[in-house]
């Protein structure tokens, strides 16, 4: 049996608590993804929205048990990455696990950027989308830099507006349907073009776009509170409250509206709420989603942020990534270089091809961290964490290969492309580091420089 892992004291700032930690998982799963997806699950499964969603939610909570057990047993920035460390101690895995989820972080980062930019903010002001979108990641960046007990605290509010919009719509339909308007039987119709299970499987796909989110607090659990206690109830509570209310969701769009009309909206519940008939203005309703797309981007440019720190540490990226400013003690490099690549991608890039890439990188990482809780099952810690029954990364693993091969071949390709770019970094990084230490001599190496103590 290995040597128990003795806890190290944190270098970031301890400034989440169980509360915030809730509601950061929440409003980043709660993100853009429900108020635009809703019209294509629909699209593939018909009005039976509310199953996939459902069916997406138990696929979400498998892997999340895996999370739970790894963050409570390893609670360091970095998340997956050292998950994949620790488990495989292969260096290019761990560096690849980590770029996938750096890569879809920013991937996200900038397909949100791309929906904040497009028609919900033309009621407000109408100026080109890709300019609007780098001022907008740079407003993000700028709250990021400033502290994640700021961002976090910002994320409170706009997480209690976001889930507000949700509730709006639910409300709504429910009061439209007990006036005696809408359908309450579109609820259990299928696409006829599809046979059930292919528009469930094909529409679970979609839905599960809207759940990824929750793995990004592994990201930030060095700043977080007693950790191995408040990780598990915050993240298994925020995924059922994301749950009930996407299910929810679902159930009222069929109620209001055909499956016909919802999936060639690009802005699906504002047509519901126009469907209820109670005069709710549309800029008010578009002024929610776009803060739930704000309050998306804000949390994933954290995780990002967060994630190349812990790379840093761990020396699978630069060690400049982990520096940090000196008062606000935030990693200040790595939120510009984060920046600066979702910037690149919002100037190339779309939102459909954005969002389907981010998926497929995020299911190489659930599949990491799957196997990675059963390899590491006997390494064992001095400190007390949650523990998952070992049936559930195995059917973790076996969901995650499913909705794997539900994607297309570009999807493929654009993933393999941006896996490349990893793999030359990688290889270059590896490069220059053995050519500095083979050009010092052992006794002229400088003893490394102490890291400023951080704030606990």
């Amino acid at each position: 049996m290995s040597t128990p892992a003795k806890p190290q004291s944190p270098r970031l700032k301890q400034s989440i608590t169980g509360p915030l930690l809730f509601l950061f998982i929440l409003g980043d799963v709660l993100g853009a993804g429900i108020y635009a997806l809703v019209g294509k699950v629909a699209g593939e499964v018909g009005g039976a929205i509310w199953i996939p969603l459902a069916l997406a939610l138990f696929l979400a909570m498998l892997t999340a048990g895996s999370y739970a057990e790894l963050v409570t047993k390893y609670p360091k920035a970095g998340g997956a990455a050292v998950f994949a460390e620790r488990a495989f101690k292969v260096p290019l895995v761990s560096f690849l696990v980590g770029f996938c989820m750096l890569a879809a972080g920013v991937t996200s980062a900038a397909g949100l950027s791309l929906a904040f930019a497009g028609d919900y903010l033309k009621p407000f002001l109408d100026v080109p989308a890709t300019p609007a979108a780098l001022v907008f990641l740079l407003l993000i960046a700028l709250l990021n830099a400033r502290g994640v007990k700021e961002s976090v605290r910002a994320n409170v509010v706009m997480t209690v507006i976001e889930v507000s919009g949700l509730v709006l719509v639910i409300v709504l339909v429910g009061m439209m349907f007990a006036r005696g308007d809408g359908d309450g039987s579109r609820v259990l119709e299928f696409n006829p073009e599809v046979s059930p299970g292919a528009g469930i499987l094909a529409a679970s796909l979609l839905a599960y776009y809207s759940f990824v989110g929750f793995e990004t607090s592994a990201n930030v659990a060095e700043e977080v509170r007693d950790v191995h206690r408040v990780y598990p109830k915050a993240l298994f509570g925020a995924l059922l409250t994301a749950g009930g209310i996407y299910v929810l969701i679902g159930l009222a769009s069929s109620i209001a509206l055909p499956p016909s009309d919802l999936s060639s909206s690009s802005g699906p519940l504002l047509q519901v709420v126009q469907a209820s008939g109670f005069g709710v203005p549309d800029w008010l309703f578009g002024l929610i989603a776009l803060i739930a797309v704000a309050n998306g981007a804000l949390l994933t440019m954290i995780m990002a942020s967060r994630l190349a720190f812990g790379m840093a540490e761990q020396s699978l990226l630069p060690s400049v990534l982990g520096r940090v400013l000196p008062q606000r003690r935030t990693p200040w490099v790595a939120i510009v270089v984060t920046t600066l690549a979702a910037m690149a991608l919002t100037a190339k890039g779309d939102l459909g091809s954005l969002a389907e890439t981010v998926v497929l990188l995020l299911l190489f990482v659930f599949i990491s961290t799957n196997v990675a809780v059963l390899v590491l099952r006997k390494d064992d810690v001095e400190h007390k964490h949650f523990r998952v029954p070992v049936i559930i990364p195995c059917l973790a693993l076996v969901s995650c290969v499913v909705l794997m091969f539900q994607q297309g071949a570009d999807i493929w390709m654009r993933a393999a492309i941006l896996l490349g770019i990893g793999l030359v970094l990688y290889f270059v990084s590896r490069w220059i580091r053995e050519g500095k230490r083979s050009a010092t001599p052992p006794h002229h190496q400088a003893t490394p420089p102490q890291k400023e103590p951080l704030e606990r």
